[in-house]
């Protein structure tokens, strides 16, 4: 395990006490953080791009989707509505004959219904921009596998055709390539932080990944000092079988 230093975290239930006769006892109950608190503001959305190429100087941007993330009643990320568009390739931009091999787009095929750039990428943006609205936060971050890849051929496309009103922060990604991130939100009790970071990594077990990072100040205790806390990382990169990156709150004189 790799660690750099503790965080607690997980919301916190309540039992309820015994109801009356005649009356059902109330549901435990978890108070799970917004998308808001939990990325600082951003919402996650994940987006995929095809294109005519590597450069996204110089090839075309000819499909991109975007589906923002959603939290269930438990407080697990979900998938929300997709937004999808072919996109006819900009004037001025090339294409790779090699590309569409891999992609399997025929560019000029009559079903394909292609928007221009403009308006692909207002049919995209408009429901993200109403995603943040609904959770509150105030730009979208690209969450994508390569990601910057994704995020380029989307900025080259929002520079070419001047759209003003891009939801997409314009560098930072979530990638998913060889790591999986956990990010439970802004909690104050290290306790709760340490126990959320438990709870979220336990949900990525399966993944492939080869390792886990936990945010800023994820752990509120010293693992050097304090055995029980480093046995509970220790668990957890056990239990993930890879190494979890950890970030430690900043010692006070």
């Amino acid at each position: 395990m790799q660690s750099s230093d503790p965080a607690a975290a997980a919301p916190t239930a309540t039992d309820a006490s015994p109801a009356g006769v005649g009356s059902a006892a109330p549901a435990s109950s978890v108070a799970h953080p917004t998308l808001a608190t939990r990325f600082r503001g951003y919402l996650p959305v994940v987006v995929d791009v095809e294109t005519g190429g590597f450069d996204w100087n110089r090839h075309a941007l000819l499909e991109i989707a975007a589906i923002p993330l959603d939290l269930d009643e438990n407080g697990l990320l979900v998938a929300g509505e997709t937004a999808h568009a072919h996109v006819t390739p900009a004037p001025g931009t090339d294409i790779d004959p090699k590309s569409l091999e891999v992609t399997g787009i025929i560019i000029d095929h009559p079903f394909r219904l292609a928007k221009a750039e403009r308006p692909a990428l207002d049919h995209v943006f408009a429901p993200v921009r109403a995603a943040c609205k609904k959770h509150g936060c105030q730009r979208a971050i690209l969450v994508g596998h390569n990601a910057h890849f994704d995020l380029n051929f989307l900025n080259a496309a929002v520079a070419r055709c001047g759209h003003k009103r891009n939801p997409f922060h314009p560098f930072s990604v979530f990638d998913t390539v060889t790591l999986a991130g956990v990010q439970p939100g802004l909690i104050h009790d290290p306790g709760e932080r340490l126990r959320a970071n438990e709870r979220l990594s336990a949900g990525i077990a399966a993944s492939a990944v080869d390792l886990v990072v936990w945010g800023q100040s994820s752990v509120g205790f010293d693992p050097a000092s304090e055995p029980e806390v480093r046995t509970r990382l220790e668990a957890v990169a056990d239990g993930l079988g890879v190494p979890v990156l950890v970030n430690v709150d900043a010692r006070r004189p």
